[in-house]
């Protein structure tokens, strides 16, 4: 019997709807994050005393920073899984693109968007 080289129409749909799953959620997350990066503006500090005004710009300087990485991360995070939904349409998706072997469906349930099976990305390590 012959090794399988790529996923069927079915295995394919099957992880299409885990991908747009995760693709909703992902966007309201990011769109979460950008709206905290933006209001975070609007709690202002003047009402409080000159000594703890320092202090508090400080740490929402921090927190703004740290919203704003959360929010590329996740930006991120949302291009690999549309990346993963043209790979499903142009049928290449699950292929190990190191080895190109197929990655097993139960990597490819937890991490949809996987370009590399554990083999291959521990290799590159």
């Amino acid at each position: 019997m012959s090794e399988k080289i790529r996923y069927s129409d079915s295995e394919l749909e099957e992880f299409r709807e885990i991908i747009e799953k995760k693709l909703v959620k992902a966007r309201e997350d990011y769109e979460q994050l950008k709206a905290s990066v933006t209001n975070m503006d609007g709690n202002d500090v003047m009402d409080t005393s000159p000594t703890f005004k320092v202090f508090e710009e400080g740490a929402n300087t921090l927190l703004k920073e740290e919203t704003g990485r959360m929010a590329q991360r996740q930006l991120k995070f949302i291009q690999h899984l549309e990346a993963a939904l043209i790979r499903i349409e142009n049928k290449t998706y699950g292929i190990c693109r190191e080895t190109g072997q197929l990655i097993p469906k139960e990597r490819l349930r937890a991490v949809p968007h996987a370009t590399l099976t554990i083999e291959a990305k521990t290799e590159k390590r």
